[in-house]
């Protein structure tokens, strides 16, 4: 028997890693039926009808709400650009949809509440697309602080950086757009902040800087326009668990290219983690003999759950759109009732969009902003 139905909107880079997902999910995970791929909608009925049938879909559209009116789709996959998320989200909750979107969750908090009303209002499960969580080696991250290995977490350092905007003669396109949100702040730093909210806990405060390397860009139709957001991301934070951080994001980064780095010190040891190695984990533990202390490295194996759902041998190691597959998983898990799902849903997804509307304000004060008191505007 057949699974969900799943519509897909957008069948860009996301788009592809959400059908890719959709597809290998029941062959991985023989505790879920396989979905039914009803529909694709993309910009054109072109379009879509051709990565319809290059993904798999029965049918494609040039209108996403016909997609969304469909009887046949139980679940939508938004892979839509950022500006249009929040309007694809509220018409599928209520039109009685599950809901998987990609990051960010809006282009203003306003929105992002408006999609966690919506999903709360439906009852439906609506979850966002911090794949990077579903890394084995962050569950297993998150095991040995629970567990307590490195003592009490007192500091954190996340940093995110790809070099995509680092050439100054790249032409302007829709992430450098003020409607597609505050640039590297949103785009890039929700990413680690989705790693600090399953490693650790909530930030409760937080004050920021944003830089813009290049102020304008080559206009596709000539001339030049101007940069309306920032590729620089920097701030200081502080935790609920009464941790000090620093987060530093930079999509103009020469050189790296995927780069999530973690630094997670605690009084009895740290942790270290880069998604550029994603299939490893350095411990250092003040438990271990003196004569063996320093940073050993895990690699991922089969004890490092799911991992041996796609390899039975170690040191093969997973990839981006293994993690897709791990998320479509605990989308469905979810879906079926399991609610200890390792998934960020939108009231989670709310928590990190008011912390970076918080930084962004408090660029705007120059001061402190407590996460709390933001607001939608």
């Amino acid at each position: 028997m057949m699974g969900l139905g799943v519509g897909l909107i957008g069948s860009g880079y996301m788009g592809k890693c959400h059908a890719l997902a959709w597809t290998s999910v029941a062959t991985v995970f023989p505790d879920v039926r396989r979905p039914r791929l009803v529909a694709l909608a993309d910009a054109t009925p072109e379009l879509a009808r051709q990565q319809a049938e290059a993904f798999g879909f029965s049918r494609g559209t040039g209108d996403w709400r016909d997609l969304i009116s469909d009887p046949a789709i139980d679940v939508v996959s938004i892979a839509a650009p950022n500006q249009f998320h929040a309007d694809m989200a509220v018409a599928a909750l209520e039109a009685g949809k599950h809901v998987w979107c990609e990051k960010p969750m809006a282009t203003s908090l306003k929105d992002a509440t408006r999609m966690r009303d919506a999903a709360r209002l439906s009852g439906k499960t609506a979850i966002l697309g911090y794949n990077y969580i579903q890394n084995p080696m962050i569950r297993h991250a998150r095991k040995l602080i629970a567990e307590g290995r490195i003592g009490d977490v007192n500091h954190i350092r996340l940093e995110m950086d790809e070099d995509y905007m680092a050439d100054p003669a790249e032409p302007f396109y829709w992430k450098s757009e003020k409607k597609s949100g505050y640039g590297a702040l949103d785009d890039f730093a929700v990413h680690p902040l989705s790693l600090l909210a399953v490693l650790h806990g909530r930030i409760t405060s937080v004050v920021a800087d944003m830089a813009k390397p290049y102020p304008d860009r080559p206009a596709n139709n000539g001339g030049r326009r101007n940069v309306e957001n920032h590729d620089i991301a920097q701030a200081l934070f502080r935790t609920e668990l009464g941790a000090s951080g620093v987060l530093m994001v930079n999509r103009s980064a020469w050189g790296r290219k995927g780069r999530i780095a973690l630094q997670i010190f605690g009084s009895r040891g740290s942790i270290l983690y880069d998604q550029e190695r994603m299939n490893e984990l350095q411990i250092y533990m003040t438990e271990d003999p003196a004569d063996l202390q320093g940073y050993r490295t895990i690699l991922a194996a089969p004890p490092h759950p799911p991992y041996r759902e796609f390899v039975p041998a170690p040191g093969h190691g997973l990839g981006f759109n293994e993690l897709k597959v791990i998320e479509c998983h605990e989308l469905l898990q979810a879906i079926s009732g399991e609610h200890d799902a390792y998934v960020i849903d939108f009231e989670r997804g709310l928590e990190i969009e008011r912390t970076v509307h918080a930084a962004a304000q408090s660029l705007e004060a120059g001061a402190w902003i407590n996460v709390e008191s933001i607001s939608p505007q």
